[in-house]
């Protein structure tokens, strides 16, 4: 589950003489079987990867996994002295989450073994025994009628969340969240409020094969009348969390199955983000590049190689969806004059080239050269592990995209 991997090889880099084609991907060195079952790795937010020995030990490993997680990093030390609390993304969902359910008695929660269980990735474990089973309320197997009472609860005043197992789960519930979350505030003048919050997994995860590898924020967007948000860290996805729960919209957040277990530091008061303002990850000055979710990691592990070839990207977090900080993203375009979109999204019709759109629609007199946009390919991810990151843009794409893009 998200950033615990088996022995992963690192990302074969292009040379600097290959052109860059966004269809073509790179295959990733590979661990021999016996080296696989020795080692885990855990990836921290703040770059650092521990390799954990079967027997107990760990060491420090320097070296920077395809797929991972790596940001900026600061010292253990640093870290240790920094004040707060040091959670897990999913501990942070679950904070947030909790948080909002003492201050709002309207707030429940609804979704399959989101009960007593705890949910598949523990967002929502001993909620059910602190707040009781009619706040979070076990459902059958049936997203399309738990996900059409939560948006009935919400019309009646309720604040629910609902979980999807995962968010490809929610394609059965499309009628309900297109028809009715949406547009019945629409429809009703105004009558209703829908203040409900869609949630769960998705993204491309480890081998989890097509189905329960989807990535569904391109079918979402052309809802009316939906926010969506994306969270990449743990402080980002308990603001998001709390900003989604007391919005009077639909939100539907976005979590990756591969960041539930980030770690990060996160402050000990209440704090509340904003769910339409993009976050600025890397300030620079010879191009802006824009990302998402788990494709974050990809674009910040490429940032450094692209620092000690002499390049000084700007990398924004535009965690909110739809609609788009355009305040933000163009500040930067005005300042860089070159774009690359980064996203684990599909090509055709993803978030990507909405966002493009938005760009040279708004834009364009700024632009030294045309939107670069770099996306998975447009197949069913594949079960095999080599296959799987070849349909997902991998660091050494981007920093071929930044350079081609600079000449």
């Amino acid at each position: 589950m998200a950033t615990l991997f088996q022995g992963l090889g690192a990302v074969t880099p292009l040379s600097p003489s290959n052109s860059f084609e966004s269809n073509k991907f790179l295959f990733s060195s590979r661990r021999s079987l016996s080296e696989r079952k020795d080692s885990i790795f855990v990836v921290r937010s703040d770059a650092r990867v521990n390799q954990v020995l079967k027997s107990g030990a760990t060491r420090k490993n320097e070296l920077l996994i395809p797929n991972a997680v790596a940001t900026q990093g600061s010292s253990s030390v640093a870290s240790a002295s920094k004040p707060g609390h040091e959670l897990l993304l999913f501990e942070a969902l679950r904070e947030g989450l909790e948080e909002e359910m003492e201050r709002d008695a309207s707030v429940c929660v609804m979704g399959e073994d989101v009960g007593h269980y705890g949910g598949s990735y523990k967002v929502t474990r001993n909620l059910a025994e602190k707040f009781g089973d009619l706040r979070v309320l076990d459902t059958p197997i049936a997203e399309n009628a738990f996900t059409g009472m939560g948006i009935g609860a919400a019309m009646t005043g309720l604040r629910p969340i609902v979980e999807g197992m995962n968010m490809g789960f929610l394609l059965l519930a499309f009628n309900q969240i297109s028809n009715n979350c949406g547009m019945l505030h629409y429809t009703s003048g105004g009558q209703f409020k829908i203040p409900i919050v869609i949630r769960g997994p998705g993204g491309v995860g480890r081998q989890l094969g097509a189905e329960h590898s989807q990535r569904l924020e391109s079918y979402f967007q052309s809802i009316p009348g939906i926010q969506m948000v994306a969270c990449s860290t743990p402080y980002n996805a308990k603001g998001l969390m709390k900003a989604a729960i007391r919005s009077d919209n639909p939100v539907i957040l976005f979590e990756h199955v591969l960041l539930y277990n980030l770690k990060e530091r996160i402050p000990d008061e209440e704090y509340v983000l904003s769910l339409e303002e993009a976050e600025m990850v890397r300030p620079g000055e010879h191009v802006t590049i824009l990302t998402y979710s788990r494709m974050r990691y990809h674009v910040m592990q490429a940032a450094k190689t692209l620092v000690n070839k002499g390049y000084d990207p700007e990398v924004i977090d535009i965690r909110s969806l739809k609609p788009f900080d355009l305040h933000t993203i163009g500040n930067s375009v005005k300042k860089t004059h070159r774009v690359v979109i980064v996203e684990e999204c599909m090509r055709t019709g993803g978030i990507g080239a909405s966002l493009t759109a938005a760009i040279t629609e708004n834009f364009h007199d700024y632009l030294d050269a045309p939107v670069v946009c770099l996306s998975s390919q447009d197949v069913p991810t594949p079960y095999a592990g080599t296959l799987e990151e070849w349909t997902v843009v991998q660091p050494a794409q981007i920093v071929t995209a930044v350079e081609q893009l600079c000449q």
